[in-house]
């Protein structure tokens, strides 16, 4: 057995260790834990100063993640992606699978796949499953078929393509940067693209044979085959049906079919809901119900209907409620979005979109923390939101791109910025592939492309950039550097070594893909990539091999992010949207994984010779 480190080095290993049990830990914000160890980090360094050999390792070491290069180029690129978003460069593209699905399903789906997989090698995967979310689960409405069979894989495809090419992930460029930081050569963006794609074929087959039987139907968070509820109020006419009478005689007009929430007297009073209570005109009667049931029970009490938004517009036959002024629509909160972790009344919902949230929908999970007050829900990745708005309203949130609105029914935006964009995208990716420039020089620039094109804003800027991400890359970076500098990354690669010394080479990197794999479902693929890289760049070099495809190992592990819902902010998103149980992933996911173990484990020996 190797040597203990000495105790900055068994520090650094239990605060990594702590680290990751944090980010396991839903109820804490992983920006938070990233910072609370960070600041353990700085602080412990500070108070017990670390000199070997005279050297003293400055705290300020640890904030050099800030100006990292990775970072710089994972931000610029989450920029690119949203207006990629914004200007619904891909929508075109979406909308022709749905149109050709009804003609060719079996075909429509190898395509839909394969067309994600490609576009995930160049592009930041959660735009392109916000965009092709609402077309899909359309899809499956108008053939009446489970969306829940084709969610799941499609998400999964983004995540094989996304690991071919230096840019798919923000995982993929932290790898390739910390490797180069480690001493080996930089790794171009096409480098390791071919194993990918002949490993990823047994992944699409899998994905689109195999997989959608495994599933179960699931019903859909948001389909809208389902009767919508309408919130709306019920003015009392003078001489109608209801002046005069009790609340009961009214319901009893209704067959007690009407269930009313809330009766208003005058500006502010409250009436008591006793069936004694004998309604006056302009009384207002708070309801919720279906459309058709609320036209109905306008005509049965004799009462003037109104859209609880909107009072100064009376629904009619030539103002239907369903086709008016207002409308539903379920919004999803995406991670890294302006509503993750904030609750509807500090995130003034309301009035920065003129919107009414009906009610929020938690996959298998109860709301409690409330106390039946909507506007207190501290909201998570993955909620679901029924929303009511004027249509106009609606249709400037899906072109903003900052939420995900799911209408299947709508005719998707595709803006005249749209090819600007798309020549941008392809600029930014021919300059760094040629070796022109860095991928973080042609993606800054790519960013400033964008807003000086206007194909983005500057508040766009803003949403893109994911604090979740960044604090997680730089509290990586910062732990990774700490493990260096006190030994601890080689006490580590020592253990490793130790363990499986016995055993062949080949065998050894299947095993690291395998651990990177386990842990990159349960911890951050980010934080497992920081700390995995130095560790398979020291077990090769105490192998006396060359370092390329054990780093590969560690950059294809951390992909492989299937089995969880968990493992990657994609499948939180997918998890709501199909409607899935957490078994649903283990049981797709983890076959997937052994299927790109295996073939990873076959392949990479091919290419790189041990």
């Amino acid at each position: 057995m190797p040597a203990l480190p000495d105790p900055h080095g068994l520090a650094a290993l239990a605060l990594t260790a702590f680290a990751f049990f944090l980010f396991t830990r839903d109820r804490v914000p992983i920006e938070t834990s990233s910072l609370l160890i960070l600041i353990a980090l700085i602080l412990g360094f500070q108070l017990f100063p670390y000199e070997p050999a005279g050297d003293r390792l400055s705290p300020a070491r640890f904030f050099q993640g800030f100006g990292h290069e990775a970072l710089v180029a994972i931000s610029a690129l989450m920029v690119i992606g949203k207006g990629i978003e914004t200007t619904g460069a891909l929508r075109p593209l979406a909308m022709l699978m749905a149109r050709r699905w009804s003609d060719m399903p079996k075909l429509s789906f190898l395509l839909v796949l394969i067309s994600t997989a490609v576009l995930s090698a160049f592009l930041n995967n959660t735009p392109i499953v916000v965009i092709l979310l609402p077309v899909l689960i359309s899809v499956a409405i108008r053939n009446q078929f489970s969306a829940s069979r084709i969610l799941m894989p499609m998400g999964f495809a983004t995540l094989l393509g996304g690991m071919s090419t230096t840019i798919g992930t923000s995982t993929n460029l932290l790898v390739v940067a910390i490797a180069a930081d480690l001493g080996m050569r930089r790794l171009e963006m096409f480098d390791f693209a071919l194993p990918v794609m002949i490993a990823g074929v047994a992944g699409i087959l899998y994905l689109w044979l195999i997989a959608p039987r495994m599933l179960p139907p699931r019903e859909a968070l948001f389909s809208d085959t389902s009767p919508r509820i309408f919130d709306a109020v019920f003015h009392i006419t003078e001489g109608g049906f209801s002046d005069g009478k009790t609340l009961s005689e009214v319901l009893d007009r209704t067959q007690n079919k009407m269930t009313i929430k809330r009766i208003g007297r005058g500006n502010t009073l409250s009436v008591t809901r006793l069936p004694s209570v004998t309604l006056r005109a302009e009384d207002r009667l708070f309801v919720s119900d279906t459309s058709d049931n609320l036209k109905e029970y306008e005509q049965l009490i004799g009462a003037s209907l109104h859209n609880v938004s909107d009072e100064d517009n009376p629904v009619s036959e030539e103002r239907p409620l369903d086709a008016g002024a207002q409308q539903l629509a379920e919004v999803v909160v995406t991670g890294g979005s302006i509503l993750e972790n904030w609750t509807l009344r500090k995130a003034r919902f309301a009035e920065r979109y003129q919107a009414l949230v009906l009610a929020i929908h938690r996959a298998k999970k109860p709301i409690t923390e409330a106390g039946g007050d909507l506007g207190d829900v501290k909201l998570q990745a993955g909620d679901v939101l029924l929303m009511q708005a004027s249509r106009d309203r609606i249709e400037e949130m899906k072109r903003s791109g900052r939420m995900l609105v799911l209408d299947g029914t709508v005719r998707l935006p595709h803006t005249h910025k749209a090819p600007t964009a798309l020549g941008i995208m392809f600029l930014v990716i021919g300059l760094a592939a040629s070796g022109v420039l860095p991928i973080s020089v042609s993606a800054l620039a790519g960013v400033g492309a964008m807003l000086v094109t206007r194909c983005i804003s500057w508040s766009d800027t803003a949403s893109a950039l994911s604090i979740p991400v960044i604090m997680i890359i730089v509290v990586s970076l910062a732990l990774g550097n700490a493990l260096l500098a006190t030994g601890g990354i080689e006490y580590a690669a020592q253990l490793f070594v130790a363990a499986t010394h016995k055993l062949p080479s080949l065998v050894i990197l299947s095993g690291l893909i395998l651990m990177v794999s386990l842990i990159t479902n349960i911890v951050s693929n980010n934080a497992a990539a920081v700390i995995g890289t130095p560790i398979a760049f020291s077990v090769a070099q105490q192998l006396g091999l060359h370092p390329e495809p054990f780093v590969l190992a560690v950059l294809f592990g951390t992909n492989m992010s299937y089995a969880t819902p968990i493992g990657y902010q994609t499948n939180l998103l997918i998890f709501g949207a199909g409607g899935y149980q957490f078994s649903d992933f283990m049981k797709v996911g983890i076959p997937l994984t052994l299927i790109m173990w295996v073939a990873f484990s076959l392949v990479l020996p091919v290419f790189y010779p041990l």
